[in-house]
């Protein structure tokens, strides 16, 4: 299954690492996102900071009416929530998020390849964890699942460099990550520079 999903990709996005069962995989990202020493600088050193520049990117949407205040809102792959945070002191308060493991009240439990939502659900998502996708196609056709006709999906992807040690993934161009979705168009692609990641990718269902 896993290879199968990288087989009609290309040389554009690859898998980084050679897992022998969605299991394994699974306890990859655990081992970061339970991480405790993590967990703490995340919640300590590191939230302010990330808080504010998750609401930079979301004030910048807003302006362009790419998200609005009345939106319902889900992060995928949070974490701890700050982006969450972010959405809520933006005035978007229907804002929630999900990751393997939940951080109450902001982020409950879910896999980024199968969100815990009905379909039809948000008028906005937002993730920066595209690289951590081992099955990219599953990750990206639960967001266009979950989206609402006409909402806005906000992807931080890494072009231009290396993921960390936990990136499933690797892509060397946008286009791979576009074609993947089917019942979408692009709205705007643009630089950026989000804690590691050089791309936001903006479409609309």
């Amino acid at each position: 299954m896993i290879a199968e999903e990288f087989a009609a990709t290309g040389e554009d996005l690859t898998l980084r690492h050679r897992f022998s069962s969605y299991d394994e995989y699974l306890q990859l990202q655990l081992r970061k996102t339970s991480d405790a020493k993590l967990r703490k600088i995340w919640t300590s050193r590191d939230w302010r900071r990330k808080v504010d520049a998750f609401g930079a990117i979301f004030r910048r949407l807003i302006q362009r009416d790419l998200l609005r205040r009345e939106s319902k809102a889900l992060c995928i792959g949070a974490r701890v929530g700050q982006e969450v945070l972010a959405l809520r002191e933006n005035g978007v308060v229907d804002s929630t998020g999900i990751d393997l493991v939940p951080a109450p009240p902001l982020v409950i439990r879910g896999d980024i390849h199968s969100h815990p939502f009905p379909s039809d659900t948000f008028d906005f998502e937002f993730s920066n964890v595209f690289d951590h996708a081992l099955l990219p196609s599953r990750f990206v056709s639960e967001i266009e699942r979950t989206l609402k006709p006409g909402g806005i999906a906000v992807i931080h992807a890494i072009i231009h460099a290396r993921g960390d040690n936990f990136s499933a993934n690797q892509l060397r161009s946008l286009d791979p990550l576009v074609a993947l979705f089917e019942r979408s168009e692009v709205v705007e692609v643009r630089a950026v520079d989000a804690f590691g990641l050089d791309t936001e990718l903006v479409m609309r269902k």
